[in-house]
Parts: structure tokens; C-alpha cells; sequence
């Protein structure tokens, strides 16, 4: 009887004494698209807990062609936002708006150019005065690079509406796309391998997939930024290089349109082409990169010899 009395007392005094579960900080996190392989180290911090072990409760919405991530951004309703190239970053510099970007995680830009097979169009000088289909946002940021290398102007730009009818319609079609994602679509669709230029191996030496986040939450919550970034490489990490399953599982509830094998090619391409698990790691940033990318597409005439890149990139947090 002693005994059970000595051990409820023991029971009470620790459950007393226990200090309260940590609450999670809510983080809201908007993507610059659907929900796809090429996100899929977030979904899998989610998946697998990696968030809530660093005590993130941690949302995520998708972006779109319609979306406008950087307004609700700057309206308080998203804590961080995917910015697609280091183009965006410097024009949020240029326009002196208050928002810094806090990591890369693409390490080399996965965007492409996508051609057809045995039309001439197999190189990015080939390119030059031929009718290009890209999207809005591009003509002020990539395009502006390889307008000023390879010659291009904007008579050869012709609107993409992110539906691959047209391309494969015509033969002479060239248009943007995705490193992980168009390329596998035309072949399914239209059966055969296209041409497929990616810029960074165009010169183009940009971070891409670059989290950016307000200056206010930088000065107010310093340490929650820190630990969604490092979740967030964590996440990346165990989506590349063991089990993908938890994260795309996530993905194709958020994404129905996300099949199987349009992941695993995703994965597979982000692996093979060292788009994140290269350069000085996953997320790194470096001010030797910074300044050689802005140095060269100010001597493009791209960017004023004034702007100053460190007006919209924070170190800090990746210089580990």
C-alpha cells in the first residue's frame, strides 16, 4: 500500500514539475507553383516530421500563373515565399522593396528552353531570331541574359500559357519550361525526346528557388527564420537521398495531377544535373557568387553599376 501511495505521489510531482509542451510557430509558406519533385524537400520536412522537430507547424500553399506571392508577402498573410531566379532577388533591390531573399536552395537554375528534335534548334545560338514562347514574368528576368549573349530581341517572343498544345502542334515550336517537369510531359505526350537547353549551362550562374522572407520578421524573429531554413535542408536531404515516398505522398494529395512517375523523373533530374546537392551545399549563399552575378549582368547593361545586391539578400543564416 505504501508503495502505491510513494508511486502516485512520484506520478503527481512529475506531471507537476513537467514543463508544458512547447507550442509550434505557425509558418505559412507560399511556392511560385503547383506543388511538384521540384518542392518535394518541404513536403517531406512536413511529412516526416523534420518541421515540428525544430517546433514548426509549417503550411504550405501553392502558387500558380495566377498567384501573386510577393503581394501577400508584403500583406503579412505568408511568412516566406519561393523567389524563382536570383533576376527577382536583384529587382527586389532595384525597386527597393522590404523583403530579403535567405537561402538558395537550387544551387544551378533548372529552367530550360525545349525545342524539337532535328529542326537545327539544338543550341542556344541556334536560337537566335526564332519565335520563343515564354511566359510574362520571364521578359524581365532571364530572357533580358540571353537577349544580351546570344542576340535575341523581343520580336521573337510569343505568349506561353503553360499548355503544351502548341508546341506539339508544330515542329518549329520553341518554349520555357522546367528542367523536372515539361520535358517529361512532351514525351509522354508526344512521344519522342526533345531538345532540352538548360540555362545554367548557358553561363548562367544564378541561384534559383531562392526563400525570401520580410525584413520585419528578419529584425522581429531572427531564430525562427533559422530553423525554418535549417528544417528546410534537412528536408532536402532526406528527400534526395533516402525514402521519397512521405513528401510525394503530400505532394499528389496537394497536387492530384502529379503521378508516380513524373516525381521520380523530377527527383532523378534534380539528382543527376546537381541542382541542389551542388556548389557550396544545400541552401549556401555566397558573397563571391552574389557579386560575380551581379557584376555580370550589370556589364550587360541588365542592372545600374550602383545596385546594390546586399539591399535584398541576408546572409546571415546560411553562413554556417
Amino acid at each position: 500500500m505504501l508503495r502505491l501511495l510513494l508511486a502516485a505521489c512520484l506520478t503527481l510531482a512529475t506531471t507537476v514539475l513537467a514543463p508544458p509542451a512547447r507550442a509550434l510557430d505557425r509558418v505559412t509558406f507560399g511556392l511560385d507553383w503547383l506543388a511538384e519533385a521540384e518542392y518535394g524537400g518541404y513536403y517531406q520536412a512536413i511529412a516526416t516530421g523534420i518541421y515540428a522537430k525544430h517546433g514548426l507547424d509549417v503550411t504550405i500553399r501553392q502558387g500558380g500563373p495566377q498567384a501573386n506571392q510577393t503581394q501577400l508577402l508584403l500583406a503579412g498573410s505568408l511568412d516566406f515565399i519561393i523567389t524563382g531566379n536570383a533576376f527577382l532577388t536583384l529587382n527586389l533591390a532595384q525597386e527597393d522593396l522590404p523583403f530579403s531573399t535567405v537561402a538558395a536552395m537550387f544551387q544551378r537554375d533548372p529552367t530550360v528552353l525545349i525545342s524539337h528534335p532535328n529542326t537545327g534548334h539544338d543550341s542556344f545560338e541556334s536560337l537566335r531570331g526564332q519565335p520563343i514562347m515564354i511566359g510574362a514574368a520571364t521578359r524581365t528576368s532571364w530572357w533580358t541574359f540571353l537577349s544580351r549573349k546570344y542576340g535575341y530581341t523581343d520580336a521573337q517572343i510569343r505568349p506561353y500559357t503553360f499548355n503544351l498544345a502548341p508546341f506539339l502542334a508544330d515542329k518549329n515550336a520553341i518554349q520555357q519550361g522546367y528542367l523536372g517537369s515539361e520535358p517529361f510531359a512532351i514525351k509522354q505526350q508526344g512521344g519522342f525526346e526533345p531538345v532540352v537547353l538548360l540555362l545554367a549551362d548557358a553561363g548562367f550562374d544564378g541561384y534559383a528557388s531562392l526563400i525570401t522572407t520580410s525584413n520585419r520578421l528578419i529584425g522581429q524573429n531572427p531564430d525562427l527564420i533559422q530553423r525554418f531554413i535549417d528544417a528546410s535542408i534537412e528536408g532536402w536531404a532526406s528527400y534526395l537521398d533516402t525514402d521519397p515516398a512521405p513528401g510525394n505522398a503530400l505532394i499528389k494529395q496537394a497536387n492530384p495531377d502529379m503521378s508516380d512517375e513524373l516525381l521520380a523523373y523530377g527527383r532523378t533530374v534534380l539528382k543527376s544535373r546537381g541542382i541542389v546537392q551542388s556548389g557550396d551545399g544545400i541552401a549556401a549563399m555566397t558573397d563571391a557568387r552574389w557579386s560575380a552575378f551581379t557584376r555580370a549582368v550589370q556589364a550587360e547593361g541588365l542592372y545600374p553599376p550602383t545596385l546594390d545586391w546586399h539591399r535584398a539578400v541576408n546572409l546571415r543564416f546560411v553562413k554556417k
